[in-house]
């Protein structure tokens, strides 16, 4: 709304909608933090371990700073001594969440000078014993400032929860008081201790000491093979000299000035020079030409402009992340078909492969690691004619699912029983399965377990097809089965058309012309909503008029009730609607009895509906789906990933 973009706003229109916005995002803030202050003090924090490599953090965190320190006009100089090992075993959302903290503190309570970020080792003959810390295996994250300072008497306040320093900095300066009480208490369920230096006037240190490993955590065996992360390629100093986290933009040299027709070429977008210059050796050795982009958007770019027959990507990514990039480059109906492989420090497999990822490596890696990696790609391009198995008992449903997918470059295998599914897995490797979901819970069932238990088979993504609404267990067993698998639910032909070709990787130009109708029109956005009349039932009108207003622009039609009621009255007089936004906690009669009573008329039973709730709360999907919901999204809804549920609601 404040950025008029019908320009029917004044100054002061603008102004209130600005104050509305901010006001919502510091309750939305407030709200986050005492869910996460409750969670620990009730010691329901799950921490999840992972390899954390410190170039990664380091380079997302200075990511996020550097635009406030330049709009706050002060240096911000980031740190990072050479001893530091280059990866720590430790849960990264919360590790990040406390220097994120930190440094927010920081940038607010200074107004001259600098923000600093260092990372090292403790200093030699340091006695971390009354933290039950190991000098040795201990990290220090320091974030010092040249701020207000905090008087001896405050030091310890400030670490109780609601509490500043000065009773009148949260009018001056804004904030909860809860900051500093969740990182501290993060920081000791990480193994670790906060602890605070500081005067009044003369600003404040704050320093993290953390295990290189939570106490719990036992670390995996390295590869005993060269080890990319620790080679002699990675940034290095002076011994105990810190130096400077480097530049994200630097010179970037590749192979499109020396390009032929006949060359079979890589796209690899990854922000770490070395680590890219390394890969470009790797693919010149296995007969590849080479790009490189620095950041996601130029990878983008890049894709579009030269078409590679590979894309090698990171997540974490300058300006766009890998998974964005992702979900664009497969949107793109002139890219969808490149095979990309993830090698990225963050753990993000399951969603790469979802979206159509060949395979996923996670830094630091070795060099064997990445000769299979080029070994698969190159097989990859090689197999021109993709395998495909089609497990379905009906004729007719077997029949229908072929000619929707059958093309020159697919091979179909057809499979009824278990014992056929069992024989073709042994003998064929497959791209991708097709499952109907027809045959029954208990097939399925049993189809799935032969697939977990196959190493290889377990990594074939599967598209499950149904023309029907999922039965709660069918719901349930997919989104269990999906823990291990790569599922995909097609609720119509043309869906199925659509991934099956993302996971077979087929070029859009080599389909039939009927088929590649279907694809454009699957994705073109903007006509499967356009037109679309769209019933909001919510009771707060603030919700209503933002997603109205969002709606509208998209071309929709949208009609809003303020309850459960007025909603089932008015579907009575008009059917003619094509989906409902479904609020879950209203007056009168809340949504899940709404969504039972619409399933139970005639006329309307089969109208798509999304329910919206403010309970992020486990088990309120499961809820929602058993009062007979569609789909479901939690408060506050993220409006890209409502229109896109919207989009597979709405398609025909």
């Amino acid at each position: 709304l404040a950025e008029n973009k019908p320009g029917n706003l004044d100054e002061k229109q603008i102004e209130y909608a600005q104050t509305i916005y901010s006001a919502g995002s510091d309750l939305l803030n407030l709200i986050n933090e005492i869910l996460d202050l409750s969670k620990i003090e009730a010691g329901k924090i799950v921490i999840n371990t992972e390899k954390v490599a410190i170039m990664e953090l380091v380079k997302a965190i200075e990511q996020k700073f550097r635009p406030i320190a330049t709009q706050k006009e002060l240096n911000f100089p980031v740190l990072l001594a050479d001893d530091l090992p280059t990866a720590i075993y430790t849960d990264s959302q919360r590790l990040q969440q406390i220097i994120n903290n930190l440094l927010s503190n920081a940038f607010k309570f200074t107004s001259r000078g600098q923000v600093k970020l260092s990372l090292q080792k403790p200093d030699q003959g340091k006695e971390l014993s009354d933290l039950k810390l190991d000098s040795a295996t201990t990290i220090v994250i320091q974030v010092a400032d040249t701020g207000i300072g905090i008087p001896k008497d405050k030091q310890q306040l400030i670490f109780e929860a609601f509490q500043q320093a000065d009773g009148t900095t949260s009018r001056r300066f804004g904030g909860t008081g809860l900051g500093l009480s969740i990182s501290r208490q993060l920081a000791r369920l990480l193994g670790g201790e906060i602890k605070l230096s500081s005067e009044e006037g003369q600003g404040s240190i704050f320093t993290l000491y953390l295990p290189e490993n939570i106490p719990s955590f036992r670390k995996e065996q390295e590869s005993s093979e060269f080890d990319l992360a620790s080679a002699d390629w990675v940034v290095t100093a002076p011994t105990q000299a810190p130096v400077m986290v480097p530049s994200l933009v630097q010179l970037l040299i590749d192979d499109r000035k020396n390009l032929k027709s006949f060359d079979r070429m890589i796209l690899i977008i990854e922000d770490d020079c070395k680590f890219s210059q390394l890969l470009l050796e790797l693919a010149h050795e296995k007969g590849f030409k080479g790009l490189i982009a620095g950041d996601g958007k130029m990878g983008l770019q890049l894709a579009e402009s030269y078409r590679p027959h590979a894309i090698i990507l990171d997540v974490a990514l300058p300006e766009i992340d890998g998974l964005t990039v992702m979900e664009h480059l497969k949107d793109n109906l002139h890219t969808r078909h490149i095979p990309v492989h993830f090698i990225s420090a963050s753990d993000r497999s399951k969603e790469a492969k979802e979206m159509g990822a060949i395979g996923f490596l996670l830094k630091p890696v070795g060099l064997t690691e990445l000769g299979e990696a080029f070994k698969k790609i190159a097989q990859f391009l090689t197999n021109e004619v993709k395998n495909l198995l089609i497990v379905s008992e009906e004729t007719q449903r077997q029949q229908a699912i072929v000619k929707c997918v059958d093309n020159e470059d697919v091979k179909i295998t057809l499979a009824t029983t278990q014992a056929e599914i069992l024989g073709h897995l042994q003998q064929t490797t497959f791209d991708c399965i097709v499952l109907d979901l027809n045959l029954g819970e208990d097939f399925i069932t049993e189809f799935f377990e032969r697939l977990k238990i196959s190493e290889n088979c377990c990594k074939v993504p599967i598209v499950a097809y149904i023309d029907r609404e999922l039965t709660l267990p069918e719901q349930v067993l997919l989104q269990q089965c999906a823990e291990n698998l790569t599922i995909k639910t097609a609720k119509s032909l043309d869906y199925l058309l659509d991934e099956v070709t993302l996971f077979l990787h087929q070029l859009e130009t080599r389909l039939p012309q009927e088929k590649q109708k279907i694809l454009h029109r699957i994705h073109d956005k903007e006509a499967v909503l356009a037109g679309k009349k769209i019933l909001i039932v919510d009771d707060d009108t603030r919700n209503t008029f933002a997603l109205t207003t969002l709606l509208e622009e998209r071309g929709m039609v949208v009609i809003s009730k303020p309850n459960g009621k007025k909603a089932l009255e008015f579907l009575a007089k008009q059917s003619q609607i094509d989906m409902i936004l479904m609020d879950v906690m209203m007056p009168e009669m809340d949504g899940y009895e709404t969504i039972r009573m619409i399933r139970a008329k005639e006329g309307i039973r089969k109208l798509p509906i999304i329910a919206l709730t403010a309970k992020a709360m486990k088990g309120d999907k499961i809820k929602c789906i058993e009062a007979g919901a569609s789909d479901y999204l939690a408060k506050p809804v993220d409006i890209q990933k409502l229109l896109s549920l919207m989009r597979v609601w709405l398609y025909k």
